[in-house]
């Protein structure tokens, strides 16, 4: 090996020691006992209904170098909680959440929308029923930082969507009870690693 050859190889070794590494997209596992999605509604007019679901589980991807990521979410839709136990188990029915047939509901993203280092949106497609629509959820809070607890990188996030809830066979009473439907979601999840 010629010395300019010598060199430049010195040259290539010293800057791959130097440089830092390419960061790998992590993997976060959704924390069940901080996560809930919820739901309002109007009932009648009269008020603002807000019913939640006690049961989530799910992974989170972040890339930050590369500003991508994804999510894949799945809710238990048994574990729904109005607040009384009587409509749990009347929203349960086939009018409604039909969670004999269909136990659970579903996000899966296509693709996450970065504004500056943060997700703002999140594109996916949601199966309540059988019926998978397409919906943007809007993220209006994003955290990345060591959990306090548990020392390891961790992820929260809040966002929310508006469907009709008519579109997923779940209409009855509409419009009396309100066919929009505003989710939100309060997520925390754990890196994996």
């Amino acid at each position: 090996m010629n010395r300019f050859s010598a060199f430049t190889a010195a040259l290539l070794v010293s800057a791959a020691a130097t440089s830092p590494a390419l960061a790998a997209p992590e993997t976060y596992t959704v924390d069940s006992t901080h996560t809930f999605p919820r739901f309002s509604y109007s009932h009648f007019g009269m008020s603002t209904q807000l019913s939640k679901f006690d049961k989530t589980t799910g992974t989170v991807t972040l890339d930050k170098a590369a500003r991508s990521g994804a999510v894949d979410i799945t809710i238990d839709m048994t574990s729904v909680n109005t607040g009384y136990a009587t409509f749990n188990e009347h929203i349960q029915g086939e009018d409604f959440l039909d969670t004999a047939r269909y136990p659970t509901a579903s996000f899966k993203s296509t693709q996450v929308r970065f504004e500056g280092d943060k997700p703002a949106e999140i594109d996916g497609e949601l199966t309540i029923k059988g019926v998978t629509k397409p919906v943007t959820l809007k993220v209006t809070n994003f955290v990345n930082m060591p959990h306090p607890m548990l020392k390891k990188d961790a992820i929260g996030a809040d966002a929310t969507t508006v469907i009709k809830r008519s579109e997923f066979n779940a209409g009855k009473y509409a419009p009396n009870v309100g066919d929009e439907v505003t989710i939100s979601i309060a997520l925390e999840a754990v890196s994996a690693n």
